[in-house]
């Protein structure tokens, strides 16, 4: 028996970091939203601990670095356990920033309550259906079923998406072949050991808190079992010493968890009314931890074009370019995933290829564009222009002054606005800008501003960013500056203008 039936616009399946943070998107977007969560509690398990430096931005651009406090950053990384630094990183946030998931999610919470979203602990998804105009989900809590009616459904519910299956989608790939386990380990004096290869397998440690120590292990050409249950601590111990030579038993297991190389992504991001992002879309092994911050930036690129759909000013198409966009997004990041397994995981047949990797690691491009495809900074969505690098890309980095006061790039975007960046000087020269942009007012800030110092848009005299930070159009000498580009532009992202 149903015991209440109640209506949202949106409701967000998942209270990790992805459903968090797309419940944010959608409430500076203007969407009533509502997040449902099976865990009574916040997860205590730190299992993703690493942001890359497009989180960071992004971040930056809600101005959610100060919520999230002092947070520290790696130098180097890795990429298939070849150390990869990141000195040629282009980022005002260079580095993999170690910051525990329980914290990001706690951030994360605080901010979407207090923007307005409804987060529903204890309260999980058992059946779904969708029409043309409404989706109804119904859901399981400690006081009875409820009924929820919304315009839109977001599944952000993890690997094994309780949402996908309901809407029937697709999750097309491969099932474990390798996996790797981890354990936090109290007790134990070790040595550190960092993607130590030996003959027998793989072996990790490190410490992670005062008397915390971080376990990873796998065993070459050992295959992944059908698992009910993690590993025991006797299992963990038993591989580290036929790996390693090493007794570790008399440590005391704090957290035991095992992971594979599953690789699978959903044929569609959008099934009707449903949506999905993070985990639910995608699948794979968290090389280099990037599991996480691409769910982040699926979170952000879908919010606004949501909020959009759901209060009526989107333009056709606007909500399918999600897909469009994040699924070649999350294939790339599949394919760089599965070369880092095979480099990690692969037994001695491997070492050949491992040290070409070396050697191209060691040289200056191909160190940075490894490193910038972990960061999540080199992403480029195609938005229907050409003729400059920029186009498409995030909104890079520079120092401006605005007006008398001084602000940088990662700050224009607080309120998940359109931003019309005008850099060319006021000197009235840009008034056809103005002009053009004058019916967008109410969702597009026109922003006069001044480069200062060296940037990547020193060329540029002015710039249509979309509220996820990426560029939609710009003048700069190599594409037309004609109004109707403009125009196209304001109407494509922005929906049709006011009257």
């Amino acid at each position: 028996m149903i015991a209440t039936q109640e209506d949202t616009e949106v409701i967000v399946v998942g209270a990790g970091p992805v459903g968090l943070m797309l419940a944010g998107e959608l409430r500076l977007g203007g969407a009533q939203v509502t997040v449902l969560e099976r865990l009574a509690e916040p997860m205590r398990e730190s299992r993703a601990s690493q942001l890359n430096a497009r989180t960071m931005e992004i971040f930056d651009q809600r101005g959610l670095l100060d919520r999230l406090g002092p947070v520290q950053a790696e130098t180097s990384g890795h990429f298939g356990g070849i150390p990869l630094p990141v000195d040629r990183v282009r980022s005002a946030h260079p580095g993999y920033w170690k910051v525990s998931q329980p914290r990001t999610e706690a951030m994360l919470a605080a901010w979407a309550t207090e923007l307005g979203a409804d987060i529903w602990r204890g309260h999980e998804l058992l059946g779904l259906a969708h029409t043309s105009d409404h989706v109804e989900a119904e859901v399981a809590s400690a006081h009875g079923r409820i009924r929820l009616r919304a315009r839109y459904l977001a599944g952000c519910d993890g690997a094994g998406s309780t949402v996908r299956r309901l809407a029937g989608v697709e999750f097309a790939g491969h099932d474990p072949r390798r996996e790797l386990i981890r354990a936090d380990v109290a007790g134990l004096d070790i040595q550190p050991r960092r993607f130590q290869r030996l003959p027998g397998g793989l072996a990790i440690a490190g410490r992670t808190g005062d008397d915390v120590t971080r376990v990873m292990l796998h065993e070459f050409g050992r295959r992944p079992g059908q698992r009910t249950a993690p590993p025991t601590f006797a299992e963990v111990a038993g591989a580290w010493a036929r790996i390693t030579g090493d007794d570790i038993s008399g440590g005391r297991p704090i957290w035991i968890d095992v992971f594979d190389d599953v690789s699978r992504q959903a044929a569609r991001y959008r099934s009707g009314r449903v949506l999905l992002a993070g985990d639910a879309a995608h699948a794979q092994m968290p090389a280099s931890g990037q599991a996480l911050n691409l769910g982040v930036q699926d979170a952000v690129n879908l919010g606004w074009k949501l909020a959009a759909e759901v209060r009526g000013r989107a333009a056709p198409g606007l909500l399918d370019s999600y897909h469009a966009e994040r699924h070649p997004a999350g294939a790339r990041v599949l394919g760089n995933v599965a070369a880092q397994t095979d480099l990690l995981l692969g037994g001695p047949d491997y070492s050949a290829v491992r040290s070409v990797f070396a050697d191209l690691i060691s040289l200056g491009e191909p160190r940075r564009y490894l490193a910038e495809l972990l960061g999540g900074v080199d992403v480029r969505y195609d938005v229907g222009l050409r003729g400059h690098p920029l186009l498409g890309a995030r909104l890079p980095h520079a120092d401006l002054l605005v007006g008398a006061g001084q602000a940088t790039t990662g700050t224009l975007l607080r309120t998940a606005r359109g931003v019309l960046l005008d850099l060319s000087g006021g000197d009235g020269g840009q008034d056809w800008i103005r002009a053009v942009a004058q019916p967008w007012r109410q969702r597009v800030d026109l922003l006069p501003a001044k480069v200062e110092g060296s940037s990547a848009l020193s060329d540029v005299t002015a710039a249509l960013v979309r509220p996820d930070g990426h560029i939609a159009w710009l003048d700069g000498g190599q594409a037309d500056p004609e109004s109707a580009l403009l125009e196209s532009a304001l109407r494509r992202w922005f929906g049709p203008p006011a009257t």
